[in-house]
């Protein structure tokens, strides 16, 4: 099966509209598959979960089904899958569980390079605890991590670590950091919400204890996803509502869940194995497909290199070695603001911020104006990129 891209896009209402969309690491357009399970969902009758009536065995059904969808998708086991109201949200829960176990002493490592949301919690965390937070910094010229041994220890209780960069596109060598975490007896916390869109995540391979990450970065509805395996959400025992269940992953989801998200997110993961295969096998099925996508994404990430490194007053910041499909650069005499503003004023949708990588931001020294970021997606052409490029090429020139 190969990837067809004509076919792909036909899939994308949103982009019926002709804008040129280079906004996915802030979330990808959605496929009307996704939708229409969202809607077949909501309208067919759904009430709590339960066994008694197809309305609660609907729900059921549902929620069974997107734990064994993302298990899928992120080469983990179904049984320890946690679904939550954002990866953000998921997170924090997470960390004030963990830090129940934490003290003066202790020690937790994160890095520079990560979305905040992989950063503050833990950091609140340790500070409630009395535990120790050291920091992992990057090369502000390429974007690549540190070397993480020399902050490691005997007392290191966590490691939080990006699996890419929402920024620069940076894919550290998590499995050899999770390799090293774990020979002190640290767990591994591994932000996966802007790899997954790029890149078949497998939990075992990361070496990674937990795994959190957003469906609607890849194609999906929004809400957040934690991945870690039944016998160790056993152990943790969340803050939670007295009558709600103490079953695992059950205990850390607090209050109902979206059944129509999940719906969607099921659909998201079926979609994306179909992309390019037709294996059979789910699991096999996406990493495939991702490969495949991988490939076209590579391809039209070489043109757009190429296409900024040849405009003059065009900064890129960060390269690394081993990148997702992202880009961030600024314009000299031009704010990240207003080239946003001028590129969306001929169809060309990239936005500018610091995306909520603000230390990572502020390391390589653009502040907390940040920059223009453009990241590729399955539904990318190489008529986008020409667009962006010739948009950029018009700012220029008006701005003289």
């Amino acid at each position: 099966m190969t990837y067809d891209l004509a076919r792909i896009r036909s899939d994308f209402p949103a982009l019926e509209h002709g804008v040129a969309h280079f906004d996915g690491p802030g979330g990808s357009q959605t496929p009307r598959q996704v939708a229409d399970a969202v809607s077949a969902t909501l309208t067919a009758g759904l009430a709590n979960r339960g066994s008694v009536t197809d309305a609660e065995r609907r729900a059921e059904d549902v929620t069974r089904a997107a734990r064994a969808a993302m298990a899928d998708f992120l080469g983990a086991e179904a049984e320890g899958v946690v679904f939550g109201r954002s990866m953000t949200q998921l997170t924090f829960d997470l960390a004030r569980t963990l830090a129940q176990g934490w003290g003066a002493g202790d020690e937790i490592v994160v890095t520079r390079l990560d979305h905040d949301a992989n950063i503050r919690p833990w950091v609140l965390a340790a500070g409630r605890a009395g535990a120790t937070v050291r920091w992992l910094d990057f090369d502000p010229a390429t974007a690549e991590l540190d070397d993480i041994a020399p902050l490691l220890s005997e007392r290191t209780r966590l490691v939080a670590v990006t699996g890419a960069s929402n920024l620069f596109g940076t894919r550290p060598d998590v499995a050899a950091i999770a390799a090293q975490a774990h020979a002190v007896g640290a767990l591994v916390h591994v932000d996966a919400v802007h790899l997954a869109a790029h890149a078949a995540v497998d939990k075992a391979g990361l070496g990674a204890d937990f795994v959190a990450c957003s469906p609607y970065k890849f194609f999906g509805p929004h809400h957040g996803v934690l991945a870690a395996s039944a016998a160790l959400l056993e152990t943790l025992h969340p803050e939670k509502l007295l009558p709600s269940s103490d079953a695992v992953p059950e205990r850390f989801e607090l209050g109902t869940l979206p059944y129509e998200m999940l719906a969607g997110t099921t659909a998201a993961v079926d979609y994306i194995a179909g992309l390019a295969s037709d294996a059979e096998d789910r699991r096999t099925a996406v990493v495939e497909s991702m490969t495949a996508l991988d490939e076209h994404e590579t391809r039209l990430m070489a043109r757009l290199l190429d296409g900024l490194g040849d405009l003059d007053r065009v900064t890129l910041h960060g390269r690394p070695a081993r990148r997702t499909p992202t880009a961030l650069f600024t314009v000299d005499g031009l704010s990240p603001r207003e080239v946003h503003e001028g590129l969306a004023k001929v169809g060309v949708n990239a936005p500018a911020s610091h995306f909520y990588a603000l230390e990572a931001s502020r390391h390589t020294g653009l502040g907390d104006a940040g920059g223009v970021r453009v990241g590729l997606a399955a539904y990318t052409s190489e008529d986008d990129v020409n667009r962006l490029v010739r948009g950029l090429q018009g700012l220029l020139s008006s701005a003289g």
